[in-house]
């Protein structure tokens, strides 16, 4: 079996599409793999990928951009190069492309097409691409619910009849990365607290997203306005930039800076940057994580991933982050979305030491032996996976 692999990006998303993951079982299991995307060649996941036989392409497809159908004919070039048994799409814009490449092929000549919905999609002219697949994986109970709800709408209406099967992979954290009860090494905590002297001894609550509209901040002007006198020590950390350069960030940043200066929070928040290399470090030693999204989240990976280090994380019972915490850690639940519910939450995290337990639930050997379980479906006379002792999916080699 070949298979090749779509993407917009692979610089930001590894650990939400698997991408790497996947790739590296397929070739374990004796087959072949191609992925094209617009990281650099000497990207270091690219890198980890052609350490694996992987063979990439550079193709940039960016979101959105209607400019990426400029790759119609080398995508094409390369497709018949490599003949791929499955072609596995993981954004809207690169199914486009496909769209018009396949377009004139003959179904019986088609590779299997599986693609991934990470979020909720409408089901409207731009994701109309990304429905012409044999199999659709939706990453999350959240989104699964979703799209069957809209599916069935459309149906009624007669707008649309979805020719595909859905399948369900939520997405897996890999727990030799993130390992239970992590702890930070001292000379970690000592170079933090060399460039934030003012995060010693502090309880953290580690606010995981950047700044937005979307993601909820002004929620930690509540927290840390109605906790500060009974917790002195309490301090949100926030991963985005304290920069003055708004260019390119949302009006919100500065709504909420300024909100913080005015209320004499701003000595109890700081910002340690967007995506740090140490997000493990950080969210293992912190006392509290915070999801409080104003939309639903798909996905919830930096929730996942604080689960499966042991740190307990609070969030609302919407989206991805509801299903998450119901599964796995249910006390971090806020259900009533309101100030005196979150930080009656927070109040009582910091003032007993909870932690998640061990689980062995969405972890990434899960998710790639799934995700194989659809490829094999749909090309039957090459093994892939099997199933062990207790009834779980494993990859195996091809024989």
């Amino acid at each position: 079996m070949k298979v090749m692999h779509l993407s917009s990006s692979l610089k930001h998303d590894e650990a939400e599409r698997g991408i790497y993951a996947i790739t590296h079982a397929v070739m374990k299991s004796g087959h072949s793999s191609v992925v094209i995307g617009s990281a650099d060649p000497e990207d270091e996941l690219i890198t980890r990928l052609k350490r694996d036989g992987t063979v990439y392409y550079q193709l940039p497809m960016p979101k959105k951009s209607w400019w990426s159908l400029r790759h119609v004919f080398r995508l094409r070039a390369l497709i018949d190069t490599h003949k791929p048994d499955i072609i596995h799409v993981h954004s809207r814009t690169p199914a486009w492309v496909l769209h018009w490449v396949l377009r004139t092929t003959p179904k019986a000549r088609r590779p299997k097409i599986v693609a991934t919905l990470y979020g909720f999609y409408p089901i409207n002219s731009y994701s109309q691409a990304l429905f012409d697949a044999d199999t659709i994986i939706t990453a999350s109970n959240s989104i699964d619910t979703y799209l069957r709800a809209k599916l069935r709408r459309k149906k009624q209406e007669q707008e649309f009849v979805p020719k595909f099967d859905i399948v369900q992979v939520r997405r897996g954290v890999d727990v030799r990365k993130y390992p239970y009860r992590h702890h930070a090494s001292v000379h970690w905590l000592h170079s933090v607290f060399a460039e934030y002297p003012e995060l010693e001894h502090k309880k953290w609550l580690i606010f995981p997203t950047p700044i937005g509209s979307e993601y909820g901040q002004e929620w930690l002007v509540d927290i840390l306005g109605n906790l500060k006198n009974e917790f002195p020590n309490i301090h949100a950390i926030i991963m985005d930039d304290n920069i003055t350069d708004l260019h390119d960030q949302d009006v919100s940043y500065e709504e909420f800076t300024q909100r913080l200066q005015a209320l004499g929070l701003n000595e109890h928040a700081t910002f340690i940057g967007r995506r740090p290399p140490d997000t493990k470090e950080w969210l293992s030693s912190a006392n509290v994580v915070l999801s409080l999204a104003n939309r639903p989240e798909s996905i919830g990976m930096t929730v996942l991933q604080a689960i499966h280090l042991g740190t307990p994380v609070i969030g609302w019972s919407e989206g991805a982050c509801g299903d998450i915490l119901n599964d796995l850690y249910p006390q971090g639940i806020v259900k009533q979305k309101t100030a005196i519910a979150l930080c009656k939450s927070v109040k009582y995290h910091l003032t007993n030491q909870l932690r998640p337990a061990i689980t062995h639930d969405y972890v990434v050997e899960q998710m790639v032996a799934e995700t194989l379980a659809v490829y094999q479906s749909l090309v039957p006379n090459c093994q892939l996976v099997t199933k062990d002792r207790h009834d779980n999916l494993v990859c195996i080699k091809a024989g």
